[in-house]
């Protein structure tokens, strides 16, 4: 006979201790609105799982002006621009001069140090390590959330509010029932072959390309190590690649009059990224709402991915401390509405950016050279490189 479950009162109960989760936990728990968070995997999976991170102005002034910590400031990095670079000539769209507003390289996981770090400080009842998660009763006035925890403890969480942070392979999502459930998706033709090399920066900035030979991304993780992406079939074999193949592969889709050429160095990591675009509709069952990769998955192409969760949770953060505060329900009834205006528009332009710079293998001449005049006419138009600029680093928030 199966031991029983020790029960566990709060608020709000938060399924995963991502950045998504353990941002909303801080923000609840400074507004004096009690909260638990499980997660499934380890502090030190989820900190040694390395992500890229570009975080738009309004992330990291989250992370500067909530009382975590100002890591993000002296060991992340201000970028102000990238590069557009196609037919070998590189394009600089400068953020400042266009929209004000500048990006922050600092990686996922180092976002993820600083919020455990915090809830930990503030003695946040944060729980790693947990198994055999469920999820039930959401449509009731009091949630649940079943667990063991690393201990082999048998746990129930009896909430007010129950937040699915559990990432786009959690469970949340898919305890709505088919027919309450819309999945909105696209899968892409293509996919990316990544690395993380020991080498110097290539470049002040990061660099998208688009060359006839397919897209490539030459991006940044800090001084001494660089992450750098090329467009590749979503089959391939990382492995075959040897480190050679891999740099002429890179070089040659960046290559141009310019003599541009890539600091090469030591790859201690390869991997092929699959992307596709996810919507799921709405964000609320009951009284269980979704932020994050829970509720919505972008390609990588326009770094919109942790920056939607930030406002997912800012948006949801909002109405919790209302309905706590005034006992006021509507800001949690307009929660979906309000969270999927912004995560449609990443969509569009996640899916405009990566649509302008990849190359499909059956594209014809004409959409090939149509692109390229989309390029183009962005590069050399002040309200189009005002557009990108604006997308790239975020939409002023209501």
């Amino acid at each position: 006979m199966a031991a029983e479950r020790t029960i566990l009162k709060t608020q709000v109960g938060i399924v995963g201790g991502g950045p998504a989760g353990l941002m909303l936990s801080h923000l609840l728990s400074k507004a004096g609105v009690e909260n638990i968070v499980i997660e499934k995997r380890d502090h030190e999976t989820i900190r040694n799982t390395h992500r890229a991170g570009i975080l738009e102005a309004g992330s990291v002034r989250m992370l500067t002006e909530t009382g975590i910590n100002g890591r993000v400031l002296t060991e992340g990095h201000r970028h102000d621009g990238i590069d557009l670079r196609f037919n070998g000539v590189s394009h600089r769209i400068d953020f400042p001069s266009l929209v004000g507003e500048s990006v922050w390289l600092y990686p996922q996981n180092e976002v993820f140090v600083d919020l455990a770090a915090a809830r930990e400080r503030d003695g946040g009842d944060v729980r790693y390590s947990v198994s055999d998660t469920e999820v039930l009763d959401q449509t009731t006035a009091t949630p649940k959330i079943r667990f063991t925890d690393a201990n082999g403890e048998r746990f129930e969480i009896h909430t007010e509010i129950l937040v699915g942070a559990d990432g786009s392979q959690g469970i949340c999502k898919w305890s709505i029932p088919g027919e309450e459930r819309t999945d909105n998706f696209i899968e892409y033709p293509f996919a990316w072959f990544g690395i993380l090399t020991e080498a110097p920066p290539s470049a002040p900035e990061l660099i998208y390309a688009n060359s006839e030979h397919g897209f490539a991304l030459i991006s940044q993780r800090n001084e001494h190590v660089q992450r750098m992406y090329f467009q590749c079939d979503p089959d391939e074999d990382a492995s075959a690649w040897t480190e050679e193949q891999i740099w002429d592969e890179l070089q040659k889709r960046v290559d141009g009059p310019d003599g541009f050429q890539l600091k090469r160095g030591p790859i201690f990591e390869q991997m092929v990224l699959k992307f596709r675009s996810y919507v799921c509709e709405p964000l609320r069952y009951g009284n269980m709402y979704l932020v994050g990769d829970a509720g919505h998955t972008v390609p990588p192409t326009g770094a919109k991915g942790l920056n939607l969760a930030f406002n997912d949770v800012r948006v949801l953060f909002a109405a919790i401390e209302k309905f706590y505060a005034e006992q006021d329900s509507s800001l949690l009834d307009s929660y979906s509405d309000d969270a999927l205006e912004r995560i449609w528009k990443a969509q569009n332009f996640s899916y405009w950016m990566t649509s302008m710079l990849h190359t499909r293998k059956d594209a014809t001449p004409f959409e090939i050279k149509r692109a390229l005049g989309e390029l183009n006419t962005v590069v050399n138009s002040e309200h189009g490189k005002a557009y990108l600029a604006e997308g790239y680093t975020g939409w002023p928030t209501k």
